[in-house]
């Protein structure tokens, strides 16, 4: 479906100034103990992404408290967590139809992605997302309910729009997924 964006470089590159704006609102609002945030960026080894825009996506934003030294990381829409792969990778080759192991051999091929891997993300789609307080509330939004047993392809079929929107939305959709549980509102 959206397997041409993986080779369009403004995709990746609108997925950057997304994640800057995401860091900024966190930066401007600063820390609850009244301290300043600072640049606490932490490194990432980014699988799935071209070369030409690697380094952008080497770097995963984050916030430090000057006074409290509270981390604060913004919600992302590059990366899904603590994840090697990017966000979008995991959704794509996941997406792939058993039915289609040809197409999604090709795909996590070309991607450099382990059968195994491909396994374990299917697994935690099917299983773990469906258990999460996040899925839990987020999924009440979709009538009929998302078929889990097909997720992500279940939950691409459920936003409008041309491919790229399409995974933008979703990716957008997922943020919560993307950060820990404390907030620095809620105190260190």
């Amino acid at each position: 479906m959206c397997h041409a964006l993986l080779q369009d470089i403004e995709f990746f590159r609108l997925l950057v100034r997304i994640d800057k704006e995401l860091a900024a609102e966190v930066r401007a609002g600063g820390c609850a103990c009244g301290g300043v945030l600072h640049c606490g960026n932490f490194p990432r080894k980014p699988k799935g992404c071209p070369a030409e825009v690697r380094s952008e996506f080497e770097w995963r934003f984050s916030f430090c408290c000057n006074r409290c030294r509270c981390r604060a990381t913004p919600v992302s829409v590059r990366f899904l967590g603590q994840r090697g792969y990017l966000g979008l990778t995991m959704v794509l080759v996941s997406s792939q139809p058993a039915a289609q192991t040809a197409a999604a051999g090709r795909l996590s091929t070309t991607l450099d992605v382990p059968v195994r891997t491909v396994q374990r993300w299917r697994q935690w789609w099917r299983q773990q997302l469906p258990l999460t307080a996040f899925w839990q509330v987020a999924s009440a939004r979709f009538m009929p309910p998302v078929a889990t047993e097909q997720i992500p392809a279940s939950l691409l079929e459920r936003f409008v729009g041309n491919a790229g929107d399409v995974l933008l939305r979703l990716l957008v959709f997922l943020t919560p997924l993307t950060i820990g549980t404390i907030a620095l509102s809620e105190g260190c």
